[in-house]
């Protein structure tokens, strides 16, 4: 869904739900409210989103670097992690984890991980 719209911004959302959520092209399925959450609020945080991203980044990456699959699991663990109160950062990491096994390759597993991890590290750190 993300990754779609990432490429169609202006795609009809209802009808991308459907493609997802069902096969049957005569059965209109419910949203489910958390995934509407997610999608709505990665795009609506986008920006911010990227920012926090780009923070995390070796010295000469760029967010346009990254593959397209790989940017929209970091958008969602960092929406996750930033926004969703009920879900632990750890929960979050470990759900981009396992986007990452099914849509990208070792390579970008790790890679995710390691930015990732980075932002763990960061959360955990004592405030002043």
């Amino acid at each position: 869904m993300l990754f779609a719209l990432n490429a169609n911004p202006d795609a009809d959302h209802d009808a991308l739900y459907q493609r997802v959520l069902t096969d049957d092209t005569t059965q209109v399925v419910p949203v489910p409210a958390y995934l509407d959450t997610l999608v709505t609020g990665v795009l609506t945080n986008q920006t911010e989103l990227d920012a926090q991203i780009e923070q995390y980044l070796s010295t000469g990456w760029q967010l346009k670097r990254i593959a397209k699959t790989d940017l929209v699991i970091l958008r969602l663990a960092f929406f996750e992690i930033d926004h969703v109160d009920d879900v632990p950062d750890r929960v979050a990491v470990n759900e981009a984890l396992e986007l990452a096994k099914n849509f990208s390759d070792d390579r970008s597993r790790r890679f995710i991980n390691g930015v990732l991890a980075h932002t763990l590290d960061d959360s955990s750190a004592p405030q002043d």
